[in-house]
């Protein structure tokens, strides 16, 4: 395989992060929108919150059994449409049923989505010998940026869910169709199903240490993305329309610590980078927890952002090290904790705040991004390729 077409792979699953970027920040920026426009409660936010990631969770398990027949690039080359499709879904309906089974259908998706994806870069980077998830992770944080911002003009200007998201789809759905015609997978791990290991299977004790990083990265992540712009607004008493840029400044930063994450992590290693941005998430949400405004408030989630922004990549990556010989099923169960994060993580923030107070809500995130710290060791030496010290041959197939 050529570096040209190794390129042009690479290429292609940036802009499906993109896309699936601009795609979940529309949907999580107006949440306050759709909670409006369906008169769901407070109290029954929480579940629609939930079901999202469950679904997305039983979708990822599913997943590793149906790349092992068709490959994970034939699975993202499907699923994205479908999360674009349910997007649009959720703009359009006007009862509660409706937004149910959209919702619905966008969990589902999205797990499929996700695990497939992130299959691919872990392959790609794999084949490519040196750190790069970063970089797609990057193009993910620029999506949201771009969705965020879209959302906050939808806000702005008090245009409907259906008007602000129909035109965002009419573009991208026709992008990642053809994009998706350059997917490529690497030799190890991906291609025509999951290669075993050692023992024909993933050994959980070893992935259990980075399962538990996935799911406090998500707690983190989910508590901005399901409550910043309600926090802002509730709490800190800002207006809609400012409400909806704490994600767009957390996303910001992230997509800053992505860019330079990759370099960092060769120079320094993954476990340091790691512990860094662990610390440093920790400190974003005791500024949300104190802030006495709705500005300090965002440069709280500012910081958080590029605090989590290095977590997530490299715990995928790391996955990939712990099992080269059997990525694709390390990667779909490694997912599902993306999920169990969300799961906790919105309900437990809400139930929090119901309970208790928001702002003493940040404090749970904060103290459970800290503990990523005792598990930093689970992601390798400073050793900065890929796979252990030496160029792996670049030779992938086709997905």
């Amino acid at each position: 395989m050529t570096d040209a077409r190794l390129r042009r792979g690479r290429g292609s699953l940036a802009v499906s992060f993109f896309v699936q970027g601009v795609t979940f920040a529309l949907l999580v920026t107006r949440i306050p929108g759709i909670q409006d426009r369906y008169g769901i409660s407070d109290a029954l936010l929480p579940v629609f919150l939930a079901a999202v990631p469950i679904l997305a969770g039983v979708s990822s398990v599913a997943t590793e059994k149906v790349v092992a027949r068709v490959g994970p690039a034939v699975v993202l080359r499907w699923a994205q449409p479908v999360v674009l499709l349910a997007l649009l879904g959720v703009g359009a309906g006007t009862e509660l049923w409706e937004v149910a089974v959209a919702l619905g259908l966008f969990g589902f998706a999205v797990g499929a989505l996700d695990a497939s994806m992130n299959m691919l870069g872990v392959s790609l980077q794999r084949a490519y010998g040196r750190s790069i998830m970063l970089g797609f992770h990057a193009s993910y944080s620029l999506g949201g940026i771009v969705g965020a911002s879209l959302a906050w003009v939808g806000a702005h200007w008090h245009l409907s869910l259906f008007v602000s998201y129909l035109p965002v789809v009419a573009i991208l759905l026709p992008v990642a169709l053809v994009g998706s015609r350059w997917y490529v997978v690497g030799e190890v791990g991906g291609g025509g199903g999951v290669r075993t290991g050692e023992g024909g299977r993933v050994a959980f004790a070893l992935l259990l240490p980075l399962c538990l990083v996935m799911s406090f990265a998500y707690i983190g992540d989910s508590t901005v993305s399901n409550w910043s712009a309600k926090y802002l607004q509730d709490v800190l008493g800002s207006s809609e329309e400012l409400a909806t840029v704490p994600y767009n400044a957390y996303m910001v930063t992230t997509l800053l610590g992505r860019a330079v994450g990759d370099l960092g992590v060769r120079r320094l290693g993954a476990a340091t980078v790691v512990r860094g941005g662990a610390v440093l998430a920790a400190l974003g949400f005791a500024v949300v927890a104190v802030a006495p405004g709705a500005w300090v408030g965002i440069v709280g989630f500012t910081v958080l952002g590029l605090g989590l922004s290095v977590i997530v990549p490299q715990t995928f990556a790391a996955a990939g090290k712990l099992f080269p010989g059997a990525s694709d099923a390390a990667v779909a169960r490694l997912n599902v904790f993306n999920y169990v994060g969300f799961l906790i993580g919105a309900p437990l923030v809400g139930a929090l705040g119901d309970a208790w107070s928001y702002r003493g809500a940040m404090l749970v995130p904060m103290a459970l991004v800290l503990v990523t710290v005792v598990y930093a060791t689970s992601f390798g030496s400073r050793e900065a390729r890929y796979g252990g010290g030496h160029e792996r041959p670049r030779t992938v197939d086709v997905g």
